[in-house]
């Protein structure tokens, strides 16, 4: 495996350059080299465990666009003009719980684990949802989930902005509504999946208005 060697100065330039960007160039449009690039920097994600609960849909369907834009009011400009357009669904507690059949796909099928590592990596799983983190209702399942979800978004859009390529996270919908539309007219099932963000790609129609703000780095990190 190579030793990456992007210089710092790249990152930070990528870091400044990304910025949510509110409307695209609908003329230009992301080479499929590019989103699969994108994608698989999701795949190559962290999670908790190692257990990936996430799943992808990219939405390039314009009459599934057109549905998605009454659930989701920050989204219509973007659902107009971004080249791909991702809704990040997270498994709810059906799928994730300690002694789910999906966990134990990833254990055995996936990552192939002996039986007695399987066994003790089961134990290890139990303690930490019922002891450690207390996820002792599906909403709190749901929720770290997401948090899992959000490092494959974190790590999506920064790659995208390594590479020259926009995008916008999105809070901005009716959860239980857009979650009904998925279920009707994605073919999802909601017991098994939640949203938790969607997130638009493209180019941007045209640069910021104003330049990128954030607090001194002496406010937000301690050392002791």
């Amino acid at each position: 495996m190579n030793t990456p060697k992007i210089s710092q100065q790249e990152i930070i330039n990528a870091f400044n350059f990304r910025h949510a960007t509110k409307e695209f160039d609908a003329t230009k449009k992301i080479a499929d080299a590019d989103i699969n690039f994108i994608l698989e920097t999701a795949q190559l994600s962290p999670s908790s465990f190692g257990f990936e609960p996430w799943h992808f849909i990219v939405v390039q369907d314009k009459e599934l666009r057109e549905l998605l834009k009454p659930v989701a009011w920050g989204a219509p400009v973007k659902l107009d003009t971004a080249s791909h357009f991702v809704l990040g669904l997270s498994m709810k507690a059906p799928m994730v719980k300690w002694d789910s059949e999906y966990i134990m796909h990833m254990m055995k099928e996936v990552k192939q684990l002996p039986e007695d590592v399987i066994e003790m990596y089961t134990k290890f799983y139990r303690e930490f949802q019922e002891r450690d983190f207390n996820l002792d209702n599906d909403k709190k399942m749901f929720d770290w989930a997401s948090k899992q979800t959000y490092i494959a978004l974190g790590n999506m859009m920064t790659s995208a902005a390594l590479t020259g390529i926009d995008s916008c996270p999105i809070e901005g919908f009716h959860q239980e509504k857009a979650e009904a539309l998925l279920r009707e007219k994605f073919g999802v099932d909601t017991d098994k999946y939640g949203l938790s963000f969607m997130v638009a790609f493209g180019y941007r129609k045209a640069d910021p208005e104003f330049p990128k703000s954030r607090r001194n780095i002496e406010d937000i990190v301690s050392w002791k």
